[in-house]
């Protein structure tokens, strides 16, 4: 089932977040720093828990536990990850419809570099755009990409 995040995710949702997000940047930013120093599990949760609104557009796949999420912006996905253990059991395509036909999100903004991320998306419908930007703090380029 598909719900709204609440505060109650918090620990899980950060670690879907951080352990996803290692995974897939380190190798693009190379940057151990942030990637095992800035980014952790406890401080990114108990952001969650103290300030809920931070998980307004937030929305968890939840089959007895939380295994991916998706955050809706608008009619951008902002976020979509799906835990690594619970990869290509189509959660991410089940989060990526639920964006799609329930909020109408018709773009969103992928790392360059980041290969699988835009494979996964042109399977969901979604095309590179010539618009393109530089990732904040970082020389990495996004690329807009749009259904």
């Amino acid at each position: 089932m598909i719900r709204p995040a609440t505060a109650a995710d918090a620990s899980r949702v950060a670690e879907i977040l951080i352990f996803v997000k290692r995974v897939n940047y380190r190798r693009i930013f190379q940057n151990d720093q942030v990637s095992f120093g800035e980014m952790q599990v406890l401080p990114l949760a108990l952001d969650y828990q103290q300030k809920p609104e931070m998980l307004r557009g937030m929305w968890v796949y939840d089959d007895g536990f939380v295994k991916g999420l998706v955050h809706i912006e608008g009619t951008r996905i902002d976020q979509l990850y799906v835990d690594n253990f619970f990869a290509g059991q189509g959660i991410g395509a089940a989060l990526m419809r639920f964006a799609v036909e329930q909020h109408g999100c018709d773009h969103l903004w992928v790392l360059e570099k980041n290969e699988g991320a835009i494979r996964f998306y042109r399977r969901h419908g979604f095309v590179p755009s010539a618009e393109r930007k530089l990732e904040e703090g970082t020389t990495e380029w996004l690329v807009k990409m749009v259904r």
